[in-house]
């Protein structure tokens, strides 16, 4: 083995979980591609354009998730340290994540038992992650109000998401349970998490595009209810898509905050939040009957098509650079 091979893994021993951020964003953005090729009927080459992310998309999670058993196996400590750092631990549900938005992928795809087999992959380990998560946060030593930051939102997303594909896969009570656990500490940890931003240090500079998360919730949260509900739209479906949309409106109010921001892997966490905005309000226009729905769609697709070449080429130079997968200081 070269030089030049033994530094790659050695630098590996600091491949952070939060990577796989690239890769919600990316299966989101794919998502989001199917649904404006459907609703906006865009022509056959357009669609291999997405089909062709998808299969990229496909191929980096296999390389990241080789990447991260290959430093559990390797360096056991530096993944026992992560998996309990106050910060760190709230982005490992993110692999899960992954696996349950490959899925939806799939099974738009037609591909079934592809669709399922990811499904059970992914909605087992959330629900592990879940509670691992959760344990730490009670049984704790360590946190301090500094801690919470939006991504604490990561564990949480992951089970408002598994009904999404459940509906079709298992009994409904499964996505019922994890729809749940979900909603109700979406509605638990909130009030916490503003109690720290409104009273409290501001966050360091590279958690700031986490704000972006507090969008997740609400948006996947609408779009699994209306699979729960059979596509029923109630007052309780309409809370949730409004106030995902109010927190992108106040997002992009707040827009000269996020200028000037050095580069981090936390900048990925722009965008499934924006997939999930995207993807809420084409179904809001579906079942509403709505048109005007569907260029709020339209428009996030656009800024988030955008987001993704920029940030993919930022990552890129910034692994190139040796400022990622390197020891903290």
């Amino acid at each position: 083995m070269t030089t030049e091979n033994k530094g790659l893994l050695t630098r590996l021993r600091y491949f952070p979980a939060s990577f796989f951020g690239m890769i919600m964003g990316m299966t989101g953005f794919c998502l989001v591609l199917f649904k404006t090729e459907a609703v906006f009927n865009w022509n056959t080459a357009t669609i291999n354009v997405s089909y062709g992310l998808l299969i990229a998309v496909i191929v980096l999670f296999s390389v990241m998730l080789g990447a991260y058993i290959y430093k559990v196996v390797r360096y056991q400590q530096d993944f026992i340290d992560e998996s309990r750092h106050p910060i760190k631990m709230n982005f490992l549900p993110a692999i899960a994540i992954s696996l349950l938005l490959l899925s939806i992928a799939f099974w738009e795809l037609e591909e079934v038992k592809t669709s399922y087999n990811l499904w059970i992959l992914g909605a087992t380990l959330q629900l592990f992650l879940t509670l691992w998560v959760m344990y730490n946060w009670i049984y704790h030593d360590f946190f301090k109000i500094e801690h919470s930051n939006p991504s604490w939102f990561i564990p949480i997303v992951g089970n408002i998401i598994v009904p999404i594909m459940g509906v079709h896969h298992v009994p409904t009570d499964i996505s019922w349970f994890f729809f749940a656990i979900g909603i109700v500490f979406w509605l638990v940890l909130k009030p916490v998490l503003f109690y720290r931003l409104i009273f409290h240090a501001p966050m360091p500079e590279k958690l700031v595009p986490t704000l972006f998360i507090f969008i997740a919730p609400p948006a996947v949260g609408f779009i699994a209810y209306m699979a729960l509900t059979q596509g029923q739209i109630d007052g309780f479906g309409k809370v949730l898509y409004f106030f995902g949309l109010f927190f992108a409106l106040f997002l992009l109010f707040s827009i000269n905050k996020f200028r000037g921001l050095n580069f981090a892997l936390s900048w990925w966490a722009y965008t499934f939040p924006i997939a999930a905005l995207s993807l809420s309000s084409y179904l809001m226009a579906h079942v509403t009957q709505t048109f005007f729905y569907n260029w709020i769609g339209l428009g996030a697709m656009l800024v988030l098509a955008f987001l993704i070449i920029w940030f993919f080429i930022k990552t890129v130079k910034a692994v190139k650079n040796h400022k990622i997968c390197t020891p903290e200081h």
